[in-house]
């Protein structure tokens, strides 16, 4: 089914970073959209609605930081798997990625294996999420027909 398709939002405002990005997924059975800014980014995961964004730290308007902690404060975007894609590398950049509620993070130059290996991860981690959550509901939409005291104990 299509709507099974796989969304990547790929947030950066450097065009080679993009272009490199979307070159190494391009065996990936996904479609991808762009944003170049956190403002645009923010606009884009609400009209696209992404599975996984690769989220560069540094970008205008608002940071990759920013970005993050709003998606990851907001319950409607919460479940976004984000992997931040950055240059930064020191310790404080880490532990601000992980507090503003990342899912990971790729250090920049991105190698090519490392990135496909994470992203198939994520989106199977998503995969079986969504699958929980659908056996979740089915088994509290059982347990509600069958209506109150009706459970063995």
């Amino acid at each position: 089914m299509a709507a099974d398709k796989s969304r990547i939002l790929i947030a950066d405002d450097n065009q080679p970073n993009v272009e490199l990005l979307e070159a190494y997924l391009s065996d990936v059975d996904c479609d991808i959209e762009v944003a170049t800014d956190g403002p645009e980014t923010l606009e884009r995961v609400a009209s696209f609605h992404p599975h996984l964004i690769l989220l560069d730290v540094m970008m205008p308007g608002l940071s990759g930081f920013e970005v993050c902690k709003q998606l990851k404060e907001n319950s409607e975007t919460r479940k976004i798997m984000i992997l931040m894609v950055t240059a930064l590398n020191e310790l404080g950049d880490i532990e601000r990625a992980v507090e503003a509620g990342t899912d990971d993070f790729l250090s920049k130059p991105v190698n090519k294996i490392e990135l496909l290996k994470r992203v198939e991860n994520m989106l199977r981690f998503r995969e079986v999420t969504d699958e929980v959550e659908r056996l979740r509901c089915y088994i509290q939409g059982m347990e509600d027909e069958a209506g109150p005291g009706s459970k063995a104990g």
